[in-house]
């Protein structure tokens, strides 16, 4: 079953999510008073909303979902004559990190993607005053198509972390924070942020805020590794036709196109 999208006021729905479209400081309030999971979509994984269900139902059943993508943003504003700002997750992470409760060491909880980024994300968090103790770090493994971590929903149910902060890559780590959600003894505000940390410690390359706020961090990246990035930014020009036939609706999957 699907989720019902119920609008806040002043959200809009698009592709049939519902996007928040207030400021940063709007956003982390809502998690930090109602917790939840909030989610930071991008093109590149937009454009399979149709076909990847889980991904789908994930983004769905978020609580907040905030308009990171420039791609989509552009899109709506000219198809709706409307002027939703973009909110990105670089901006959102920021601001959370200047949160006291979110700098208290064993107030919040940390999910990487291996040891290098451990290590790159641990050490440039403690450059910036936030000293992250061993018990609230955890290296996440190889998730398949279907989500369950027994190890790390017994972590948080005995550590109870007001903040669960997850740094992996986008359509895994939306179904991961799904997956907590529904399965943790407490409800948690879980932001899943993705690569926005790894721009800041170098993990990833480094995008100042000139360039996030002028939409460019996808430059950034592609300069960085043409091979990876340029194929992945180029393959989100579906979202472009999708959102022009779909625009405030969820996206019907054809035929032989789900998995």
């Amino acid at each position: 079953m699907l989720a019902r999208v119920k609008l806040k006021s002043g959200d809009r729905k698009i592709l049939g999510l519902r996007f928040y479209s207030g400021d940063v400081q709007g956003a982390v309030a809502r998690m930090r008073g109602e917790g939840g999971l909030l989610v930071v979509p991008a093109a590149p994984a937009l454009k399979d909303l149709a076909t990847n269900i889980s991904y789908r139902q994930a983004l769905l059943d978020a609580d907040v979902v905030i308009a990171d993508s420039a791609f989509m943003v552009l899109i709506w504003n000219l198809l709706e004559s409307d002027s939703l700002k973009r909110l990105s997750g670089l901006q959102y992470l920021r601001y959370l990190l200047n949160l006291s409760e979110v700098r208290e060491p064993g107030n919040t909880f940390w999910i990487m993607a291996g040891p290098a980024s451990r290590a790159r994300n641990r050490e440039w968090l403690k450059n910036d005053g936030i000293d992250l103790p061993d018990g609230c770090i955890y290296e996440a493994p190889t998730y398949g198509a279907e989500i369950r971590d027994d190890v790390l929903v017994k972590l948080l149910n005995g550590l109870k972390p007001k903040h669960v902060v997850v740094t992996l890559g986008g359509g895994t780590q939306e179904r991961l924070g799904l997956y907590l959600k529904q399965s943790l003894g407490y409800r948690p505000a879980i932001h899943c942020i993705g690569a926005a940390i790894a721009f800041l410690s170098g993990d990833q390359v480094r995008i100042p805020m000139w360039a996030d706020k002028y939409y460019l961090g996808w430059l950034f990246r592609c300069l960085s590794s043409p091979t990876t990035y340029i194929p992945r930014y180029w393959s989100a020009r579906r979202l472009f036709p999708m959102m022009i036939r779909y625009r405030s609706e969820l996206p019907i999957p054809d035929a032989g196109e789900v998995c």
